[in-house]
């Protein structure tokens, strides 16, 4: 039998006076404080970064394929749709490579899911009330509509264009149909420059999307791929370049470093949606830092008041201390059984943590009563994500390095001498 523990068992049974009692219950409390906030806070971040990046990539896909060269007019540079390159790309599986200029070898854990082609085609519009400048991204018959779908606040998808006639159908943000007082089934002209010419077109709102980026929302309006090839005097077989979506996110580097050193031809160069948008990103990545700052003030907390609490307990418990010195106890059995005393503090504190933080979490994923402010936060309620393992690091990360603080004031048994400890009133 486990002496240490016998007895740690046998004094929270025996109960302590008053005054330690109380601090023994602030300890818990501020435990499962700290805990509860950790744990929203690891929720609530992952969850923020995770909407934010899927936001992102959902409109852009996670790596572009464009044309090497550089154009003056700003307008896109054509490449042409290789049937065999689309297709090869779609067929991409897990890959291992070298990588030429590092000479490392390279593996990814999954492979591309989809691949699409795009092309844009700047424009203003012309309303009875008002203009303003927008950006029409053509997509074509295998665009993932996925994402528009989930963002969808009214109306439907595009309507593709027939063999006799373009589509007139365009998707709009909800802030740019707000601005121009436009809804589903409203028409208006874009006005575009062609060859140094005026060019017109009139467009019908097929539907209205909402996706939270706001600066993005402003900037972009969703069209047939052949109305942009017409306005620019491309082919059918020529685009702007190509949206990838890999299967994995954490192969985002290591595909586009396979992309580009092994598929695409020298005219072509990849580049990652997180190189080509570094601002959200960055900002996305300062979040850790928030995290980080947030778990060590709370596990700072939690420990100040364990330590403090076993002190409480060892002089509250000096004549037991005496009494089993004297009868021959070493000095690292009684400090095991404070030892003992504080883990089991420490795993109430926990267990309540766990329940008062994920219990806060589920409310707020279910009923999403904590709200943000869409333009600065690219959503309109914090979100959340239950990342397990992450919550069992924390949890099993505060047990460990509390109990390693609590050995400090352990030592104080060593001080205690037996004589004087019996004494002791």
């Amino acid at each position: 039998m486990n002496l240490s523990f016998f007895i740690a068992k046998r004094v929270v049974a025996a109960g302590q006076a008053a005054f330690a009692r109380l601090i023994i219950r602030i300890a818990t409390a501020a435990v499962a404080v700290s805990v509860a906030v950790m744990i929203i806070a690891v929720c609530l971040i992952k969850g923020f970064k995770n909407e934010i990046s899927a936001k992102m990539f959902g409109f852009w896909g996670h790596i572009h394929i464009t044309s090497i060269a550089v154009n003056t007019t700003f307008e896109p540079t054509p490449i042409e749709v290789n049937p065999s390159f689309l297709d090869s790309l779609k067929q991409v599986k897990a890959v291992q490579f070298v990588h030429r200029k590092t000479g490392l070898t390279l593996k990814t854990q999954g492979g591309i899911a989809h691949a699409q082609a795009y092309a844009t085609k700047a424009g203003i519009i012309k309303t009875k009330d008002n203009f303003e400048g927008i950006v029409l991204k053509g997509v074509g018959k295998d665009y993932n509509w996925d994402f528009i779908k989930h963002n969808l606040d009214s109306g439907r998808i595009l309507s593709p264009s027939s063999d006799s006639a373009l589509s007139r159908d365009i998707l709009i943000s909800q802030s740019t149909a707000n601005r121009l007082k436009l809804k589903t089934g409203s028409k208006f002209i874009i006005h575009f420059v062609k060859d140094n010419q005026q060019q017109q077109r009139v467009f019908q709102v097929s539907g209205i999307y909402r996706t939270g980026l706001e600066e993005y929302d402003k900037q972009f309006a969703i069209v047939d791929i052949q109305q942009v090839q017409d306005l620019l005097g491309w082919s059918p077989t020529q685009v702007a370049g190509f949206e990838v979506f890999t299967q994995n996110l954490s192969d985002l580097g290591n595909m586009n470093d396979y992309i580009a050193q092994e598929l695409i031809p020298n005219n072509l160069y990849t580049m990652t949606i997180k190189q080509e948008q570094p601002a959200i990103f960055q900002w996305l990545d300062l979040q850790d830092v928030n995290e980080a700052i947030i778990l060590g003030l709370m596990l700072v907390v939690g420990i100040l008041n364990m330590v403090t609490a076993l002190l409480i307990l060892i002089l509250e418990r000096t004549n037991m201390i005496g009494m089993l010195k004297a009868m021959g106890s070493s000095d690292k059995v009684i400090q095991r059984i404070f030892l003992y005393y504080g883990s089991m503090i420490v795993g109430i504190g926990l267990l309540i943590g766990n329940f008062i933080g994920l219990g806060l979490c589920f409310l707020q994923n279910k009923y999403k009563f904590i709200k943000l402010s869409e333009s600065d936060y690219y959503l309109s309620v914090a979100p959340v994500h239950f990342d397990i393992p992450l919550i069992t690091m924390v949890n099993v990360g505060t047990f460990l390095i509390t109990l390693l603080f609590l050995i400090l004031p352990t030592f104080l048994v060593t001080k205690i001498s037996p004589l004087k400890a019996i004494r002791f009133k």
